[in-house]
């Protein structure tokens, strides 16, 4: 080749020179470029995930570039120098999402609800550490109640209260009240509550969490005596067995006098499409459960945030262990007495539902509804009659919900989706 003009060579160091800063500026410009939002075509990186790449380097900025090269000016700008400035930056895939940039010792995943000192040193905060978890959604109207029920966890219990109607304080007049949790928000379900403040990474330090109603009789019932009897017969999901007289729905949850625990039941015809599935087995209401930790990090995951009043759940618990049929059940041997207390904004009582000609669903839905949602008079209906509606309603969208979710996973994996047993 022939040797090039000076002035060609002047040119191309001033274009190559101009290029230098026009690249700079341009970077300094736009400090967070998305390579993901490039669309690349993937034949040019086939085996590089690029949303890994920007997940991993988002944190350097522009400006932390700069300021690492800026570092090593008056080096050589070896290799090792780069190396060991990428190596510095903690960066650790296997940390929980977002907790990446931190050194694995110093992440705490789960939490609890101990309650801690203010003084002193952290690590004397404790006498003891509670292993159960006892919550119930309560209005003060109800305070003897859960006074009496209260009394039949012993100290190896967490008391969380959840208030719906914003009267906290006044439950100091109980000695107990002093070291339990107190958590208010206007006119709530429990379920509303438990999906907000019961998530499983709070709730891991503890074996066993009991979700309870406010009108339940204790007066047949030992929590520790409860537990043992849950354990020495596997159960990942329980509840104790019901007064037969009183506020029963379902044959399965009737407590029995010849039995510590029962597995299944029989139901009216017609009910059960097979022996192994609610309401004959693996079926429990939601009016007292029981679940164990690994049990209730699935339950929580399935509970809906708009469907508050959580009906469609207890015929959806079997999904969350396996055997259901086998671990899931009623203890008969501890029992409590549903009282069906009206204590949430309607005063007809269940015996008058009958007088007002319903059918045997809308008495279920109706007689349950009272304590789990403050009703109000809309439209011409009374406040129990909303209440039936979004029940219903309530049930209808959990059993499509599930059943779509199901089609849409099967229909993924290329096979025929099963018939859906959701609910009765």
């Amino acid at each position: 080749m022939g040797r090039r003009k000076p002035n060609e060579t002047m040119r191309l160091l001033v274009a190559t020179f101009i290029g230098i800063v026009l690249g700079f500026f341009l970077g300094v410009s736009f400090p967070t470029l998305s390579l993901t939002k490039l669309n690349l075509p993937s034949s040019l990186f086939p085996s590089i995930d690029l949303t890994y790449i920007e997940d991993k380097y988002s944190g350097l900025s522009t400006q932390a570039l700069l300021n690492a090269w800026s570092s090593l000016q008056g080096k050589d700008g070896s290799a090792a120098e780069i190396n060991e400035f990428n190596e510095s930056r903690i960066w650790v895939p296997t940390n929980p999402r977002g907790a990446e940039r931190l050194p694995p010792g110093i992440i705490a995943s789960e939490s609890d609800f101990y309650l801690r000192r203010l003084w002193g040193s952290p690590d004397e905060d404790l006498k003891m550490r509670p292993k159960y978890l006892v919550t119930f959604t309560v209005g003060y109207e109800q305070r003897k109640n859960i006074d009496a029920a209260i009394k039949k966890f012993s100290e190896d219990f967490t008391i969380v209260l959840f208030h719906y109607d914003g009267r906290t304080t006044e439950w100091d007049e109980y000695e107990w009240s002093k070291n339990a949790i107190h958590i208010s928000a206007p006119k709530q379900t429990k379920w509303w509550y438990a999906k907000r403040f019961l998530h499983p990474d709070i709730v891991a330090a503890y074996d066993y969490i009991f979700i309870w109603d406010e009108d339940l009789g204790v007066e047949h019932f030992n929590a520790e005596k409860y537990l043992r009897l849950v354990k020495k017969h596997g159960l990942e999901i329980s509840q104790p067995g019901l007064e037969p007289n009183n506020g029963l729905t379902w044959q399965m949850t009737k407590r029995r006098e010849d039995s510590e625990v029962h597995k299944d039941t029989e139901e009216k015809p017609g009910w059960c499409s097979d022996p192994h599935l609610p309401p004959c087995a693996g079926f429990v209401e939601i009016m007292a459960p029981v679940f164990s930790r690994n049990a209730w990090r699935c339950v929580w995951h399935m509970i809906q945030n708009d469907l508050v009043h959580g009906w469609g759940l207890d015929f959806a618990l079997r999904r969350c262990v396996e055997p259901a049929h086998e671990k899931i059940g009623v203890v008969d041997a501890q029992w409590i007495v549903h009282q069906s207390v009206p204590s949430l904004g309607n005063q007809v009582r269940p015996k008058a539902l009958i007088a007002l000609g319903l059918s045997f669903i809308d008495m279920v839905f109706t007689s349950l509804s009272f304590k789990s949602c403050q009703g109000k008079a809309e439209s011409g209906k009374a406040p129990w009659e909303g209440v039936r509606e979004r029940c219903r309603k309530e049930w209808r969208m959990f059993q499509e919900r599930m059943s779509s979710a199901e089609r849409a996973y099967y229909v993924s994996l290329g096979i025929d989706p099963p018939n859906s047993t959701t609910a009765r």
